[in-house]
């Protein structure tokens, strides 16, 4: 009873706390931060103590997959440069930075624990960020970037976390700590690649929305638990998983099953996203009272913790400064790219023209057809670091929300006790991880506003969204072929039918079988046509989705009209 009264009061605040989140536009995990906080001062409160386990097992791995399987895999390939800049080698170089500078500072801690408390400051928590970014509007490239770091530092800290914490007690080897860290990556995404494609192919069978979503359930845990039983990475595997279950998910559901789990998705990651921050500003007592039986003083902790936070900004700070003078020096590459794509286009177009036996032959069409496609992708790709460049003011973005969160707790928590000094790490790692959250995230919305950055523009948005609705439209009747040859279903459609169906293109108009034979023909007619037509369009918007000519806003609302007429015909 007294669980059950606990877990209610906890759904409560966080409910609450949504609620005035949205009043005051302080980010959700922040509220409940201070909240957790200040009721862990409370006398009264009971104590909590947070197991590791609790977040690397219970809450990471849903966690992530909710968070991979809404994240486009063209954006990540686009940005995959710089998300593995920062959520690789950022993570890497400030894990060996602080184990340094504390080593320095204090001695009493080795230079591998010093970088085991790197490992575990060292990757953000983009979920006060994102949720900042998409009620200010933020671009989307930044948002994908942040995302995707996310997605992956996690792997990378607990990789190095890992091989610190074994330098402890068996020493270190370099070249041991490379294989490693690549084998765990490799294994890990191939686990990820097998359970993610197994499961689609699984839940694409079960053409029940309720069962489908219970089978998604379960998918992060398939695929993070062979990973760590093997010794590789848990996160990644699931952050692979759920890629693959979001790109093929969009083709191989029906729309009623990806509502239905998107709604349920977003249900449980809200309450368990919000939750662990609760949890988090509740062990606030607790590692107070470890602070009190060592021998670190609350000073000693503020100053490592305010040096440590120091230094990770400034290594973000450059490490983002980096990719942009990179991007910057990569125009004229870009240029270059421009001008060869044009000359294929052209060689392609001009072997088309002259046709002959290898081209005209059903063979030979495909591998042109191959090639144009390739060519609209290069172009699109171009285009895309073109017109989403990172600036110097989106990097300054992108460097403040630098937020630590739930998981540096957790990690910290992993330090074995036998490490010395181990109570002044793991309270150091909570001083960084909460004053990050409060100053990055409380200053956050005032830098962007101050900055003038924001995404698209909603008129322009609606335009492309209107431009990609026609080519997919135009696409999927092509698809058809001649009128008066239709057969779906082994069922002859009339021409005339064909013509008048074809002509409501952006909406379902609802028909009633008049009750005679004929009319129920021809509302059978009626209703295989559209949902052939339905088909065609989504195999249209797959295709764009893969060149990527269009704004990933563009293509989710295209989707979402797609799916509202699917679901009309259901009804």
């Amino acid at each position: 009873m007294h669980l059950l009264t606990l877990a209610i009061a906890a759904l409560t605040a966080i409910v609450v706390a949504a609620v005035l989140s949205r009043r005051t536009g302080i980010a959700t995990p922040l509220v409940l931060l201070v909240v957790g906080i200040v009721f862990s001062l409370v006398p009264a409160t009971p104590e909590f103590e947070l197991e590791p386990d609790w977040i690397l097992l219970g809450a990471l791995p849903p966690l992530l997959y909710a968070t991979a399987v809404q994240v486009p895999v063209i954006d990540l390939r686009r940005s995959f440069g710089m998300i593995t800049w920062l959520s690789v080698t950022l993570v890497v170089v400030s894990a060996l930075a602080v184990g340094a500078v504390v080593h320095l500072v204090v001695p009493e801690v080795s230079f591998a624990a010093g970088v085991a408390l790197g490992a575990v400051v060292s990757p953000t928590d983009a979920v006060a960020a994102t949720a900042i970014g998409k009620r200010l509007g933020l671009p989307h490239r930044l948002m994908t970037v942040l995302e995707g770091e996310s997605l992956l530092n996690d792997a990378s800290a607990l990789v190095v976390l890992r091989t610190a914490l074994l330098a402890i007690t068996a020493g270190f080897s370099l070249g041991d700590a490379v294989l490693d860290f690549v084998r765990a990556v490799a294994l890990a995404a191939l686990v990820g690649y097998v359970v993610g494609h197994a499961t689609v192919w699984l839940r694409s069978r079960l053409d029940d929305p309720v069962l489908t979503t219970a089978v998604s359930f379960i998918v992060p845990f398939l695929a993070f638990l062979p990973a760590e039983e093997a010794e590789a990475s848990g996160v990644v595997a699931v952050v692979v998983a759920g890629l693959v279950a979001g790109h093929h998910g969009a083709r191989r559901f029906s729309a009623r099953e990806r509502l239905t789990e998107r709604t349920n998705w977003l249900t449980l990651q809200f309450l368990v996203e919000n939750g662990v921050f609760l949890l988090m500003g509740l062990q606030l007592e607790s590692l107070l009272r470890d602070l009190d039986d060592s021998s670190s003083t609350p000073q000693e902790v503020l100053g490592i913790a305010a040096l440590v936070l120091a230094l990770l900004l400034v290594l973000r700070v450059g490490f983002v400064g980096v990719e942009i003078l990179g991007e910057r020096r990569q125009q004229p590459r870009l240029d270059a790219m421009r001008r060869r794509l044009d000359q294929i286009s052209d060689r392609v177009d001009s072997m088309a023209d002259q046709g002959g036996p290898r081209i005209d032959s059903p063979r030979g069409q495909q591998r042109m057809s191959q090639f144009r496609r390739r060519v609209a992708r290069g172009r699109a790709d171009v285009a895309y670091q073109a017109s989403e460049p990172v600036t110097a003011r989106g990097g300054a973005v992108l460097s403040w929300a630098g937020m630590r969160g739930v998981v540096t707790l957790a990690a910290a928590l992993t330090i074995p006790p036998e490490v010395e000094e181990r109570t002044l790490l793991v309270t150091v790692a909570f001083v960084v991880a909460v004053v990050s959250l409060l100053v990055y995230g409380g200053t956050l919305p005032l830098l962007i506003r101050r900055l003038g950055v924001s995404g698209v523009d909603p008129d322009r948005e609606r335009a492309e969204v209107a431009e990609l609705f026609g080519d997919i439209t135009t696409t999927a009747a092509a698809a058809l072929g001649p009128l008066d040859q239709i057969v779906i279903d082994g069922q002859p459609i009339d021409r005339d039918l064909a013509e008048q169906q074809l002509a409501w293109l952006e909406r379902v108009e609802e028909h009633r079988a008049g009750g005679t034979p004929e009319a129920l023909t021809q509302q059978a007619q009626r209703l295989l046509l559209h949902r052939e037509f339905i088909s065609l369009m989504r195999e249209a918007l797959h295709e764009e989705r893969a060149i990527g000519a269009y704004s990933t806003g563009a293509l989710a609302r295209a989707s979402s009209m797609i799916d509202a007429q699917e679901l009309r015909l259901d009804r």
